[in-house]
């Protein structure tokens, strides 16, 4: 596929991923109408979690790696503390449900259903942020050290593996790296779910986070900070701009917050220790 292709550029030559369709579309400019061609559209689908039986959430995505999406949801928020905890993932995709079970089968608190907050992302992401108080009591420690050139070279190499994006322009990507390589690449249509599934497929195969780093495409807002600090991510890195509560609890979790990282420069907005030096 030709580097850099768009929506507007002509997909019927390649084979779309699993989360995506090809779909007819007319083309027209000022003066009328330019012509037919097929594009890469991302599908977008609801998607239920549930917990040992019970319905917790609903979330739009799509609709790939959705066993991992699950995990990660619920690693990140919580109800899964390691690796035994989790005993097995139904995934019914004709229903679109998710069904995650644990060896303990007690029902969520009902204080959680007071507690939620639906987000700024992409897919009305939701939150529950009952936790925040005692995650901001346990800040990540991490000895991470990375160069200037290779955050930058990272980067590139999300640019190279946004395939789908340079055809549809309709997701957000998510890589975990460490300084050297790419360790792992998702996309999805809200970048909260891609960062759910990185987190579930951390937490399924059992890879530490200390020495890693978060890469994003999409805005840098409180609750990526939140779900990066619940992992133990020492670093995130976006394409995009920070908000101001992001920078604050950055700041107050001892993660490394960095964004503009394009055309071989970024912008440090806290934990600027861990930038190092030739």
């Amino acid at each position: 596929m030709e580097k850099g292709s768009g929506p507007g550029k002509d997909s019927s030559t390649a084979s779309p991923p699993e989360h995506v369709s090809t779909v007819q579309t007319r083309t027209y400019d000022r003066h009328g109408q330019q012509g037919e061609r097929s594009q890469w559209v991302i599908r977008e689908r609801p998607y239920t979690l549930h917990l040992n039986g019970q319905e917790i959430i609903t979330l739009l995505c799509a609709g790939h790696h959705v066993d991992e999406l699950a995990v990660g949801f619920f690693y990140g928020e919580g109800f899964l503390g390691s690796p035994e905890d989790l005993k097995r993932v139904e995934v019914d995709a004709e229903a679109g449900v998710i069904n995650v079970h644990t060896v303990s089968d007690a029902a969520p608190p009902d204080r959680l259903w007071q507690k939620r907050t639906v987000t700024s992302g992409c897919g009305k992401g939701s939150l529950f942020y009952f936790a925040l108080d005692a995650l901001l009591s346990h800040p990540v420690e991490s000895s991470l050290s990375v160069l200037p050139r290779q955050i930058v070279d990272r980067i590139e190499d999300l640019n190279r593996l946004s395939e789908t994006y340079r055809h549809t322009h309709g997701v957000h990507n998510t890589a975990l790296v460490d300084p050297e390589q790419v360790i792992l690449f998702r996309d999805d249509i809200g970048r909260h779910n891609a960062v759910d599934m990185i987190a579930g497929h951390v937490f399924m195969n059992g890879i530490p986070l200390n020495d890693k780093i978060l890469l994003t495409t999409g805005r840098l807002t409180s609750e990526i900070i939140i779900k990066a600090a619940k992992i133990g991510l020492p670093m995130v890195v976006s394409r995009n701009t920070a908000t101001t509560l992001a920078i604050e609890l950055a700041r107050s979790l001892n993660v490394t917050l960095i964004g503009y990282a394009r055309a071989g420069k970024f912008t440090v907005y806290s934990g600027f220790d861990r930038i190092g030096s030739e």
